[in-house]
């Protein structure tokens, strides 16, 4: 079961999550359910490119910041998955149906805020002009990035264009798209390495139940809405390995797992977080550090393929990031 897990989790398919949220660590049961719209809030965001590498910018048609300039995004709605909702707010605000090439980033404040980033290309349609504008936006237009600057929303937008075009240029992870699973909570599955001599690996499992990769759920009650999604996972690290002893890092996202189409059943996101064992810079692992929970388990990865496969992403950085 834990070879299969490992091989779909590197892989960016996927691994079912326990029905009831079941869990390593995580706030005390009765669990809330992530409810869309309710207590918690998923937004899209899409960077588009053309042949000429302009990059693709709607003008706001909102109050708050009416004729600003933005990348196309918006908030999800209950019963769509991420996918549909990004393919939705790029028609709707710009003209232009696309078609996903990889989940680019994830960035999150919490439960509460949380945005999916997507590199994607243009398909069809026509771009919007001010003929039809509406409430969505008032016009798209191909920006080159070199003309004078676009009067902008919010700069925090440039940093996401430099990495898509960084992307195009060398991608820095696998395509990867949502797993369409199924999910109530906002979990996150931690794939926490440590890796030894002569390419020795070693993988953290739960032992509640089956063997499997550590699972935590995060609190979606108002009072957490701003505690980042990473401290769950840290928090259960540390449960089994406190900082004196080994210092955990995340190194990034090897996928995500969502469906969303039964709203207040499927909402919940899971985040499938890998993490390593000590500094980069240090000697190999002899033995994995001693573990103080029976709760956790240390797995040693004997499947050659497996383990080349997991060492080659560790090697490589091959993550999608995450930005708290």
């Amino acid at each position: 079961m834990a070879a299969q897990e490992l091989e779909a989790v590197l892989s960016g398919q996927g691994y079912p999550v326990p029905a009831g949220g079941g869990c390593d660590w995580g706030p005390p049961e009765p669990r809330e359910p992530a409810r869309l719209r309710r207590n918690t809030c998923y937004v899209v965001l899409a960077v588009l490119f053309n042949e000429k590498s302009e990059v693709l910018m709607v003008q706001e048609a909102k109050r708050e910041c009416y004729g600003a300039w933005y990348l196309p995004a918006g908030r999800m709605e209950p019963g769509e998955t991420i996918v549909q909702a990004m393919r939705r707010e790029v028609a709707e605000e710009t003209g232009l149906q696309c078609q996903p090439r990889t989940l680019l980033a994830v960035e999150e404040r919490g439960p509460g805020w949380i945005r999916f980033v997507f590199l994607a290309e243009p398909t069809g349609g026509a771009l919007k002009t001010l003929q039809h504008a509406d409430a969505e936006s008032l016009q798209a237009r191909w920006w080159d990035r070199e003309s004078p600057s676009l009067s902008l929303r919010a700069a925090d937008i440039l940093p996401l264009v430099e990495l898509a075009s960084q992307y195009r240029a060398s991608p820095r992870h696998p395509p990867g798209l949502p797993a369409e699973l199924p999910c109530a909570f906002l979990c996150q599955r931690l794939l926490l390495a440590c890796v030894g001599a002569r390419d020795t690996l070693w993988v953290l499992l739960g032992t509640a139940g089956a063997p499997h990769l550590p699972l935590a759920v995060s609190s979606v009650a108002p009072s957490g809405l701003r505690r980042s999604l990473l401290l769950a996972v840290l928090e259960l690290a540390r449960r089994c390995l406190p900082p004196a002893q080994a210092t955990i890092h995340v190194r990034g996202l090897l996928g995500l797992q969502h469906l969303g189409k039964e709203p207040g059943q499927s909402d919940g996101v899971c985040l499938n977080v890998v993490a390593t064992v000590g500094e980069p810079s240090q000697r190999p692992w002899e033995a994995p550090p001693a573990l103080q929970s029976t709760a956790f388990t240390w797995w040693k990865v004997e499947d050659g393929a497996l383990r080349s496969k997991a060492l080659c992403r560790l090697s490589a950085a091959s993550f999608i990031p995450i930005q708290s």
